[in-house]
């Protein structure tokens, strides 16, 4: 009798130790659940930290030891479907918006410019032509006023569009760190004697729908040459999404136009200023 005691006491303390246990994981889940849900998923998403990594111009191959001097700047021809555009309504641009690198405005001189959509991994084939089409359409949209190609080998492309979530942006004062929804990045290199640059753009999985539209027609902007942002919500390059995303306007296309009226490195030769 006494050892049966004995057993239940034990079994007793046991079964306590696993509720326990149990009441700490599930503790323990709530707490990170209820740190989770303080991040709104209901905002909007902002675009602006899609420029902040614009200064990644590492070289690829031969590095660049220099940065080019303003007298290396040069225009290059206007492609001939920008010399057409012309704006009948004067709705004006968002030009002292953009503002020029260290290699000055970041301009396409060879066209067409290629564009590369990654296939993204997903399971449902669907869902990953949808994705395709979706990104295909703003490439569509775009080479109304610039040329441009879509290809199917990455090491031919000048633009690469992937289906990837940006890397958390830190805020400094801020615990949590900041999602973004897209995110457009350059580099800089050296390519038969002159300079050349390639733009990445990565798309977040949370995009759908009208929202992966808007998004991809934004960071395609960027990568076509309007590094900067407008502030009237009515242009596809506004700085942050709106429930009914816009067109490219009239004012993307104007400021578009004004950008590659400009001088940049990028395209030219010069021994002397490209440290080779």
């Amino acid at each position: 009798m006494i050892k049966n005691l004995s057993l239940f006491k034990r079994l007793k303390i046991a079964l306590g130790l696993v509720i326990t246990t149990a009441l700490l994981v599930i503790l323990t889940n709530a707490q990170s659940f209820a740190v989770f849900t303080n991040i709104n998923l209901t905002k909007l998403p902002q675009y602006q930290a899609d420029i902040q990594v614009g200064n990644r111009e590492q070289g690829t191959g031969n590095s660049i030891s220099q940065v080019p001097s303003e007298s290396s700047q040069k225009t290059h021809p206007l492609p001939s479907t920008l010399a057409r555009w012309q704006d009948e309504t004067n709705s004006g641009d968002y030009f002292d918006e953009i503002k020029p690198t260290k290699y000055g405005y970041l301009i396409w001189s060879q066209f067409p410019v290629k564009v590369y959509l990654e296939t993204p991994n997903i399971n449902n084939s669907n869902q990953s032509q949808q994705w395709i089409q979706t990104v295909s359409q703003t490439v569509e949209e775009w080479n109304n006023y610039l040329p441009l190609e879509i290809v199917e080998n990455p090491e031919l492309a000048d633009i690469e569009i992937i289906r990837k979530s940006p890397p958390l942006q830190f805020t400094p004062g801020k615990k949590l760190p900041r999602a973004r929804s897209a995110l457009t990045s350059y580099k800089v290199y050296k390519k038969d004697n002159s300079l050349d640059h390639r733009f990445t753009i990565l798309l977040s999985p949370s995009q759908t729908g009208k929202y992966l539209l808007a998004a991809s027609r934004h960071e395609l902007g960027h990568a076509l040459g309007i590094w900067g942002h407008s502030k009237n919500e009515g242009d596809a390059l506004y700085f942050s999404q709106v429930r009914n995303p816009p067109l490219v306007s009239a004012r993307d296309v104007n400021t578009l136009k004004k950008i590659y009226q400009q001088s940049t490195s990028l395209g030219w030769g010069n021994n002397n200023n490209l440290g080779m």
